[in-house]
């Protein structure tokens, strides 16, 4: 199995681990570390040197009850940091969900647009649809991030992740992108409790069953500390690594960690016991 992107046809045959890289003063982990270009760039050179093997770059955060973000704002705080990135040698994708930021990082040769909202926002489907290869990352949120938390999703969330994912796959092959270009996140934390999230890693199976690699992104989310009862985020480090590690075990092809060194070194041993055929 591989994932098309602008420059790098990725081989997904041994688990990816990407790079999370905050360039926002509020995320709900890591927001303010890394808010200037510099220390953004900085931070891309050590998680690339702890084994990470692409990076993640957002510029407003999607955790709950976050305001939306000014577009002169965001790209303001990206484009350099992406610029900078392209260089290092790995896949640089974009964690937004506005259709000019998508252009104005593809225009400068980003390989991954990763959208929390599956490109339902007006024009960013046409955005990729354009584009000859960009990958995609196509993600599961109930209702927004100001009030995905407030009301999240009832009952059994497994049936309508799926179906979701589905629809929106479907959405972009009958645009003309290829499946190849595809990757799919259920979006772990996004309008959905506790249990939920942890009933989408028991039967994670029904997910893979849409033929479609899979992002897991477990890492330091508040479901975590729910049941170690580390209430910062900073504190969630071997229980994210255990839920990445569960995750790969259970078919994930990709996972979207903080904590790059320590899930490398996890993913070793686990490769080591159930070397790839």
């Amino acid at each position: 199995m591989r994932w098309t992107t602008t420059r790098f046809d990725i081989d997904l045959s041994r688990p990816q681990v990407m790079g999370i890289v905050n360039v926002t003063p509020d995320s709900f982990s890591d927001g303010g570390q890394f808010d200037s270009p510099a220390a953004a760039l900085r931070h891309c050179e050590q998680l690339i040197k702890e084994g990470a093997q692409l990076l993640d770059i957002g510029g407003e955060s999607t955790r709950p009850g976050s305001p939306a973000l000014a577009l002169e704002e965001e790209l303001a705080r990206v484009l350099p940091v992406v610029r900078g990135a392209l260089s290092l040698g790995v896949p640089v994708s974009i964690d937004t969900y506005k259709p000019e930021v998508m252009q104005a990082v593809l225009d400068l040769g980003g390989d991954i647009v990763n959208d929390v909202w599956a490109l339902r926002r007006e024009g960013a489907l046409a955005v990729v649809a354009a584009h000859a290869r960009c990958g995609v990352c196509l993600m599961h949120m109930h209702r927004d991030p100001q009030t995905m938390q407030v009301a999240p999703m009832a009952g059994d969330v497994v049936a309508p992740v799926t179906n979701f994912l589905r629809e929106r796959t479907e959405a972009l092959t009958s645009a003309g992108v290829d499946a190849g270009r595809i990757v799919l996140d259920p979006g772990i934390g996004f309008g959905k409790t506790v249990a939920q999230n942890f009933s989408l890693l028991a039967r994670q199976d029904e997910l893979l069953a849409l033929g479609l690699p899979l992002l897991a992104g477990w890492s330091r989310k508040s479901s975590l500390g729910a049941v170690t009862g580390h209430e910062h985020p900073a504190d969630r480090v071997s229980a994210s690594v255990a839920a990445a590690l569960l995750a790969v075990d259970r078919g994930a092809r990709v996972v979207r960690v903080h904590d790059v060194r320590e899930t490398v070194d996890a993913l070793a041993i686990w490769q080591a016991a159930c070397p790839v055929t």
